[in-house]
């Protein structure tokens, strides 16, 4: 799900500017454009989710912005060929991968705001833990994911996971 927040930034840099301001106060690269301002929101949200996290993915998400609004300026129309191609290509890569390794539907089909919002910073977390940030928040997270994959097991009549078992890798 993460592959495709940058491409949704990257439609996002196709407006005008939404906001008139003072060139004394606008950001080289990073005009007041739809993908600039949910760059800025997604940023904001994530730093008061989780601040350490969030404030090092937030340099990640307007660096990725203003680069997309570079390639929207320079390229025009070539940049989002490519942004839609692989847009399409990771939304694709994204049922199949849950239908062949979780045997079940996105969470976008569940809760929309969990997989446009939620989603890419949970990825990103994951990233985190494999470096080791938090991990007592990552064994609760893996408890809880534990829990639900568990209660989905049961509905599908399919054996639970053993403690041992997080995300389909056993320890």
């Amino acid at each position: 799900m993460s592959l495709n927040l940058e491409k949704q930034l990257q439609f996002g840099t196709n407006t005008p500017s939404l906001l008139p301001l003072p060139e004394a106060v606008t950001i080289k690269g990073l005009p007041p454009n739809l993908g600039t301002i949910a760059a800025v929101s997604y940023s904001s949200l994530y730093v008061l989710m989780e601040p350490v996290a969030g404030g090092l993915l937030a340099p990640v998400l307007i660096g990725g912005t203003a680069y997309a609004n570079h390639l929207t300026s320079t390229y025009g129309a070539t940049a989002n060929y490519w942004a839609l191609t692989l847009h399409a290509i990771s939304w694709i890569a994204q049922f199949v991968g849950h239908g062949m390794f979780e045997g079940r539907a996105p969470a976008l089909l569940d809760n929309l705001v969990q997989a446009v919002f939620l989603a890419p910073f949970f990825v990103w977390m994951e990233v985190l833990f494999f470096f080791g940030y938090r991990p007592e928040l990552k064994q609760r997270l893996d408890q809880a994911v534990r829990k639900d994959i568990n209660a989905y097991r049961k509905t599908k009549g399919l054996a639970e996971l053993n403690s041992g078992a997080e995300n389909g890798k056993a320890h």
